[in-house]
C-alpha cells in the first residue's frame, strides 16, 4: 500500500512533464506511464558490473576466435575470413549465418549489455512494409510502417523493397516489435522520428534515419485500439520515454533536427550498439533533467559505435543512472565527447578518443555541467584502456579503488584494448544485407 501511494505521488508530480506530447493524457497514458515505471524497477539491475563483465568477457571471446590480439592482425584476418565478416559478439552471433535471411529471429538473441533482454517480435509473425508513405495518422494504411507499429501483438517488420520513409508525425510504437531493414535500404527521413514511449522489448535494426524535424502533432493513432492529441514532437530521431528493453543496433543516424537519441524519463535495460553517427550537435542524451531522480534506474551500454565526422557534443550526455561506453571510436567532436550532471556514473572501456586537430580548447572528452568541481569530482567517471589521440584527455573523478572493488572485471575479462576499435567498430552503421548473399 505504501509503496503504491509513494509510486502514485511521484506521478503526480511528474504529471506535468510525462505528459510529453500527449495532449490528452487520458486513462489510457496514466496506466502505462504506472506500468512503465512498475517494469523499470523489476529491470534495474543491482549489480550492473556484472553486466559489464559479461559483455567484455563475450568481446575477449570473439578476437581469440579470430586469433587476433589486435586491430592490425584483426584486419588481416579479414581478408580470409570469407562471407564472416565480424569482430565483435553480437555481429559473430549472426552474420556469420548464411542463411540468416531464413532465420532473422537469431537477431534477438544477440544482443548484449543492458538491453541483452530485448527480444523485439520474436516468435511473433513478420509484417512485409511495401508502402513508403504515411498519409494517414489516426486510420494508417495496411501494409504502411505506421500500421505496423500500432499492432499489439509482437511482429518482426521487415521491408519488401527500398524505400524512403517521411513520417508526417512521430511514429508512436507500441510493445513487442523489430523493425528489422535487413535485406532493403531502408530511409526514415524528412519527417518526424521515432518515439518509443511507456512500452517495452522493443529492436531498431538495420537503417538509416536522418533530417528528422519537429512536426505539429495532432490526433496520432498510438496503438491499434487507442489514438488521441498529441502536441508537438521534438524533432529527435529516437526518442526513449520510460521505455524498457529497447536495443538499437547497426542503425546510422545524422542530422536530427533535435537530438539522435534520448532516453528520459525512467527508461532502462538500452544497448546502442554498432551504429554509425555522423553530422551533429547534441547527439544523445540520457537523462531528463537534473531533478528527475528516477533516472537514477537508468543502465545503459554504448557499445561498438563510431562517432564520426563533424559530431559535436553529447556522444552522451548524462544525468543520473549507470553508462558503460565500451569499445567505441571517437573520430570527431568540436566540444567535448561525455558529458554529464546530476552524478551519473560513466565507465569508459577501451574506447578510442581523437581530439579536434586545431581547437587547443577541446581536447578534454570530459564537461560536468553544473557543479563546482568539489561536487563532481565525487562522481565516479573511470577511464580503463581508452587511447587518447591528438592530445586527448579524460578527467577521471569518483572513487579511484572502484576497480578493485569490482575484482569480476579483472580476472582476465577487463574491456578489450582501445588498439582493437577500428576492427570492432568496421561496420557500424547500417549494413548491406541482401537476401541471398552473406551480410
Amino acid at each position: 500500500m505504501f509503496s503504491s501511494l509513494v509510486l502514485l505521488l511521484a506521478l503526480a508530480s511528474l504529471l506535468p512533464t510525462l505528459r510529453a506530447n500527449i495532449a490528452e493524457y487520458d486513462e489510457v497514458w496514466r496506466r502505462r506511464a504506472e506500468e512503465s515505471w512498475n517494469r523499470t524497477l523489476k529491470s534495474y539491475e543491482p549489480e550492473p558490473e556484472n553486466i559489464v563483465a559479461h559483455l567484455n568477457k563475450q568481446v575477449h571471446r570473439t578476437l581469440n576466435e579470430l586469433g587476433a590480439n589486435s586491430t592490425r592482425r584483426a584486419l588481416r584476418h579479414y581478408a580470409n575470413a570469407g562471407p564472416c565478416l565480424a569482430t565483435n559478439p553480437i555481429d559473430r552471433c549472426w552474420r556469420c549465418q548464411p542463411n540468416w535471411a531464413d532465420n532473422r529471429f537469431r537477431l534477438a538473441d544477440c544482443g548484449l549489455g543492458f538491453g541483452y533482454k530485448a527480444k523485439g517480435g520474436k516468435n511473433g509473425r513478420f509484417y512485409v512494409v511495401t508502402d513508403h508513405t504515411d498519409d494517414d495518422m489516426v486510420n494508417p494504411k495496411v501494409g504502411t510502417l505506421r500500421h505496423a507499429v500500432i499492432q499489439k501483438e509482437p511482429l518482426w517488420i521487415i521491408f519488401g523493397h527500398d524505400m524512403v520513409i517521411t513520417l508526417q508525425q512521430e511514429l508512436i510504437m507500441t510493445s513487442d516489435k523489430t523493425i528489422d531493414g535487413r535485406g532493403a535500404d531502408v530511409h526514415i527521413a524528412f519527417g518526424a522520428g521515432i518515439t518509443i514511449q511507456f512500452i517495452k522489448n522493443v529492436i531498431i535494426h538495420g537503417v538509416k534515419i536522418y533530417n528528422t524535424v519537429k512536426k505539429s502533432g495532432g490526433l496520432i493513432r498510438d496503438a491499434a485500439d487507442h489514438f488521441g492529441l498529441r502536441t508537438e514532437s521534438d524533432g529527435d530521431g529516437i526518442s526513449i520515454f520510460g521505455a524498457q528493453d529497447v536495443w538499437i543496433d547497426h542503425v546510422s543516424m545524422r542530422n536530427c533536427q533535435d537530438g539522435l537519441i534520448d532516453a528520459i524519463f525512467g527508461s532502462t535495460a538500452i544497448t546502442l550498439s554498432n551504429n554509425h553517427f555522423t553530422d551533429h550537435n547534441e547527439a544523445l542524451l540520457f537523462g531528463a533533467s537534473d531533478s528527475h531522480s528516477q533516472d537514477a534506474k537508468m543502465q545503459i551500454t554504448v557499445a561498438f559505435n563510431h562517432f564520426g565526422k563533424r559530431m559535436i557534443q553529447r556522444m552522451p550526455r548524462s544525468r543520473w543512472g549507470f553508462i558503460h561506453v565500451v569499445n567505441n571510436d571517437y573520430t570527431h567532436w568540436n566540444m567535448y565527447a561525455i558529458g554529464g550532471s546530476a552524478h551519473p556514473t560513466i565507465i569508459s572501456q577501451g574506447n578510442r578518443f581523437i581530439a579536434p586537430p586545431s581547437n587547443p580548447f577541446a581536447k578534454e572528452v570530459t564537461k560536468r555541467e553544473y557543479s563546482p568541481e568539489s561536487i563532481w569530482n565525487q562522481w565516479t567517471w573511470r577511464s580503463e584502456g581508452d587511447i587518447f589521440l591528438r592530445g586527448a584527455f579524460f578527467v577521471q573523478s569518483g572513487d579511484p579503488q572502484w576497480t578493485s572493488k569490482h575484482p569480476e572485471l579483472y580476472d582476465g575479462i577487463e574491456a578489450v584494448p582501445a588498439t582493437n576499435v577500428d576492427a570492432i567498430t568496421r561496420f557500424a552503421g547500417a549494413l548491406r544485407c541482401r537476401v541471398g548473399q552473406p551480410c
